[in-house]
């Protein structure tokens, strides 16, 4: 008779702390049950007793780095301006995703598995709910707010050039190539570039994103006023 299979020793926490460590430290390909194992002492079979899949795995990892942002927005809730409070909210999960673009590909991927991102959406909602739009005006700025945030923080949080990681070139100097191919375009057939590669050449990313997000919540700021 086969002795009875035995549960592994690590701790989900444990678990779900070391495939974060991986997706911090190289990204979603670098988060195999393989090295993960390598990592926790055990077997690959060992990460079964805990996730049935990876997609579990990276769902649960996500809504783990989740914890912070979501205790972080609370001393936010109960300001006198739901769009002050919908910014202070919007800026600390773009904070969060930009460090870690892995994170922005399954944020609400998986609400079941996800109770935090869901929690997120929830307290972002609440804010909007304050505002006295009609039911799909809500779910559309909801949606926006979301989208926006979430989808700048994880282009902007992209991994740099192979030259620029190589350390061939520096960011600034790789930068100053693209300003450089701009400024050597068409005026006529691109007059916009042309008009802003100045900006372009000295912009902040976060400066960047702020003015974005400002410009969205003003649009939502006028909405709700019926100006």
């Amino acid at each position: 008779m086969p002795a009875p299979r035995r549960r592994a020793s690590h701790s989900m926490e444990t678990v779900i702390a070391e495939a974060v460590a991986l997706l911090d430290e190289a990204g979603e390909p670098a988060l195999t049950f393989r090295a993960l194992a390598a990592r926790l002492g055990g077997g690959v079979a060992s990460i079964y007793w805990y996730v049935a899949s990876k997609d579990e795995l990276l769902d649960k990892a996500t809504d783990h780095v989740l914890t912070g942002p979501l205790a972080d927005i609370e001393r936010f809730l109960d300001g006198d301006d739901p769009i002050d409070n919908l910014r202070a909210i919007a800026v600390t999960v773009f904070d969060v995703i930009v460090q870690r673009p892995w994170l922005g590909a399954y944020f609400m991927r998986n609400t079941g598995t996800q109770p935090n991102a869901l929690l997120l959406y929830e307290r972002i909602g609440e804010q909007v709910l304050r505002l006295g739009l009609t039911r799909r005006q809500a779910f559309h700025a909801v949606s926006a707010i979301v989208g926006f945030v979430v989808g700048t923080a994880a282009d902007l949080g992209q991994q740099p050039p192979q030259e620029v990681l190589d350390g061939e070139v520096t960011r600034d100097d790789y930068l100053a190539e693209i300003v450089t191919e701009w400024r050597a375009l068409d005026p006529e057939a691109f007059p916009f570039v042309h008009h802003v590669v100045d900006e372009f050449a000295v912009h902040d990313d976060a400066e960047q994103f702020r003015a974005g997000l400002d410009l969205l919540l003003a649009g939502l700021r006028l909405q709700a006023t019926g100006t």
